[in-house]
């Protein structure tokens, strides 16, 4: 599997857990009210994001952290109802 293919997978099963809701972590955060699931996200990015901080300048795990960060990150896009197909665009276009 490329390294494309699992984060097209990854964000197709969090589409999928937003529009047939599970009892999965992913499910539950997107299940409240569109405010409400968006701050949870959003705080937990906030979280991953001083966890990556802290990581790099204890040079331990760096890449776990940056994960989390990235997941939560791709979880938010999906709730907003951004198209993976975008972000990929908007790279593209920014290394013209």
């Amino acid at each position: 599997m490329s390294n494309d293919e699992i984060i097209r997978e990854v964000y197709e099963v969090l589409e999928s857990r937003r529009d047939n809701p599970i009892d999965s972590y992913t499910s539950n955060i997107m299940k409240d009210s569109d405010k409400k699931a968006e701050d949870k996200i959003l705080e937990k990015i906030a979280e991953e994001a001083g966890e990556v901080l802290i990581a790099s300048k204890n040079d331990e795990n760096l890449v776990y952290e940056s994960v989390d960060l990235i997941f939560h990150t791709l979880l938010l896009l999906v709730h907003k109802g951004v198209e993976l197909d975008e972000i990929y665009e908007e790279f593209a276009r920014r290394r013209k």
